[in-house]
């Protein structure tokens, strides 16, 4: 008998419940760093969070102690009006950047997916804007988006014969949140084209050949073998460009500073205003809880609506 059979029978021989308790040590070790590392950074700010918001903290320490104010900071927020306008601005330019930047860098994944020359050369010059710095990205469309000489109203003026005035695309109310949302798209569409590659990549060629032997033309094998081989795919993109949308802050705090007329003013901005501008650190941290638990909710209904509709 060698040492492996003889092991073997002593192996199962240990009780059930030993079992499942040295395979539920495993699986928690093997969770041990995720959690921590949610804990610490997302559990642990939360409720630090939580407990600024429910206080009149300011942002530099004053004579006057720190009083708890309950719900106070949160039925403030609710009561004014440029807060509800900050959170529809935001839900238009999400409503506005999903299907424009995730169209485009679907497109272009599916573009760059084929067998092409120069393809890899291709895939590094489309993901660049995502990883140039959004600063840089917002004073160089700040340039082109110049009024009344800028180049997008000379191109505009050009093709239109002159026809078309030219348009104040960072002073008109009317189109400062689309100014910002033509710039968003293209900066990270980069980073959403990325994952549909891997995700296109990640489907299995054997499934096209039979389709292909089945007589499936094209569109009937995009439709039918890669929409959905990439539903997983769908979601993620969908749940992480939504949070991204929510988090508008750089383009708004360079290009228009929440102008003109509070049409750009959005939650984050409207947040590190009351923060660090008015010094009012726990009512910038309650605007955070109500922002981060919007989010949250949207992500989940994203999530199960995508579900349901077998995304």
């Amino acid at each position: 008998m060698t040492l492996q059979q003889s092991a073997e029978p002593a192996i199962a021989a240990r009780p059930a419940w030993r079992r499942d308790k040295s395979r539920l040590f495993q699986e928690m070790g093997m969770l041990a760093p995720a959690v921590a590392l949610l804990t610490i950074f997302l559990i642990v700010p939360f409720l630090l969070s939580f407990w600024t918001a429910m206080t009149n903290q300011p942002l530099v320490p004053r004579p006057t102690p720190v009083r708890f104010v309950g719900f106070g900071n949160f039925l403030r927020i609710f009561r004014d009006g440029l807060f509800w306008t900050s959170l529809w601005n935001v839900s238009r330019f999400t409503f506005w950047i999903l299907p424009v930047q995730c169209g485009l860098a679907f497109a272009t994944a599916l573009l760059l997916h084929q067998k092409m020359p120069f393809r890899n050369l291709f895939r590094g010059l489309f993901f660049l804007p995502a990883i140039t710095s959004m600063v840089v990205v917002c004073v160089i469309w700040g340039t082109l988006f110049q009024y009344p000489t800028g180049p997008f109203n000379q191109v505009i003026g050009f093709l239109s014969g002159g026809a078309i005035e030219p348009i104040d695309w960072l002073g008109d109310p009317s189109w400062a949140m689309f100014s910002i949302v033509l710039l968003s798209a293209w900066q990270a569409y980069g980073f959403q084209m990325i994952v549909y590659l891997a995700g296109l990549q990640s489907i299995p060629d054997e499934l096209y050949d039979a389709a292909r032997i089945d007589g499936a033309n094209p569109l009937q094998r995009f439709w039918h073998v890669t929409m959905p081989g990439l539903r997983p795919t769908h979601v993620f993109v969908l749940v992480i460009t939504t949070i991204q949308a929510f988090k508008l802050y750089t383009q708004v705090a360079i290009l228009t500073q929440g102008g003109p007329k509070s049409s750009t003013e959005t939650v984050v901005h409207y947040m590190v205003r009351s923060g660090f501008e008015e010094q009012k650190l726990g009512y910038a941290s309650a605007v955070s809880v109500i922002l981060f638990l919007i989010v949250l909710v949207i992500a989940l209904l994203q999530r199960q609506l995508l579900r349901r509709f077998d995304v």
